[in-house]
């Protein structure tokens, strides 16, 4: 998308700050345009999925790094869930492979994997309904990976913003370059989307270009190898209703900062977590995002439990400060995640033969799919010996 900028916007010399500052501003300009495309295609998305759910297939997932925690439910399984139960068919990768594109150590995979299932089919993930798989376990889905790589440039994959933002974390890290699995993730991601011909991918605003390189690998495939009827779809985004959850300590809730509510987390633990979240000096309550993001990451958490908004939730607390408010949302979470905990705790009571039942189940199905597909690649491509 090309960005006319006003002439105060134009460089006056050609001193290196200065052509770095107005690249910085085209970049963020044309992220921000194209974040609002998506919310509006979303919208005109939600209305299509409504009235024919059958003509969608989403395919997202999770690194298997640790069970998962309340910013994975309220941002991405709950959706999931309820976009199964729209009658979307959805795929759900355990990508497995994802683990070691930063990490020397993967841990103890088979248990981390029953640990991310197990959170799964408490939050309501039916696998009758939806597929469930690990990367490893599917051979075919990884050899799309060679043919895709030969559509992109490494400057395009370089120009990924999160793949530039994980290498530096990686090498802050490990004191060493990234790898060359973590440089690919994106045509990774895009065999993980387009070998079961998903067509619906939800993510973030921050997981555009990500998918964009998705699309422009189908495009230039069916381009290149099948021109008169293109065989892979250029997936589009749904972007995810809700916004960053927060941890304890103020930042992004992630696994790697220990800032986490994990959903398996007892009710002493939740009271615990939201006792030590971090709030502001201010006592009357108000929902102001961008001056007060600890109030109102609390005030979000508190309405999707209650099932009302933000804006309702701030003023039925009003004046008695934050502490009246970690006590709603403490009261708010416990209550909404009980029936999540007892179905998680009956199915781990069973042991893990059920959970890797559902697991060989979902990567026979995937198997089958990536085979297919593969074989239909060779032939367009001129590969079948």
């Amino acid at each position: 998308m090309s960005v006319t900028l006003p002439p105060e916007a134009a460089p006056t010399s050609s001193a290196p700050g200065a052509l770095l500052d107005l690249e910085a501003a085209r970049e963020k300009r044309s992220a921000t345009r194209s974040a609002e495309a998506a919310r509006e295609r979303t919208a005109v998305l939600e209305g299509l999925i409504a009235r024919n759910p059958g003509e969608y297939r989403v395919l997202t997932g999770d690194r298997p790094t640790g069970a998962l925690h309340l910013g994975h439910l309220m941002g991405t399984v709950a959706n999931r869930v309820r976009l199964q139960d729209l009658g979307v068919e959805v795929f759900l990768i355990v990508a497995d492979y994802q683990v070691i594109t930063d990490r020397d150590d993967s841990g103890d995979l088979p248990a981390t994997v029953r640990e991310v299932l197990l959170d799964y089919l408490a939050a309501g993930l039916d696998p009758d309904r939806s597929t469930v798989f690990t990367h490893s376990a599917v051979p075919a889905l990884n050899q799309l990976l060679l043919p895709f790589l030969s559509l992109v440039t490494v400057a395009e994959l370089e120009r990924n913003p999160t793949v530039k933002s994980e290498a530096e974390a990686a090498v802050l890290r490990q004191r060493r370059g990234i790898s060359g699995l973590l440089l690919t993730y994106p045509v990774h991601q895009a065999a993980d989307i387009l070998f079961c011909h998903g067509n619906l991918v939800p993510v973030g605003v921050d997981q555009l270009p990500h998918l964009e390189i998705t699309r422009t690998i189908a495009r230039r495939f069916n381009q290149r190898y099948s021109a008169t009827r293109p065989y892979f779809p250029e997936p589009d985004a749904l972007i995810a209703p809700s916004t960053t959850v927060l941890g304890s300590d103020g930042r992004r809730m992630s696994k790697s900062r220990g800032n986490a509510l994990e959903l398996r987390a007892s009710e002493d633990d939740t009271a615990t977590f939201f006792r030590r979240a971090r709030t502001d000096a201010e006592r009357t309550i108000t929902y102001e995002p961008e001056q007060r993001p600890e109030i109102a990451n609390l005030l979000q958490i508190g309405a999707s439990f209650t099932g009302t908004s933000p804006e309702a939730l701030a003023d039925e607390v009003g004046a008695a400060g934050a502490g009246r408010l970690k006590a709603v949302v403490t009261e708010a979470v416990v209550e909404g995640l009980r029936p999540l905990r007892a179905r998680r705790r009956e199915l781990a009571s069973a042991g893990p033969r059920h959970l890797d039942e559902v697991l060989a189940r979902g990567n026979a199905r995937a198997n089958e799919i990536a085979d297919r597909t593969l074989d239909d690649v060779r032939d367009l491509m001129g590969m079948r010996y």
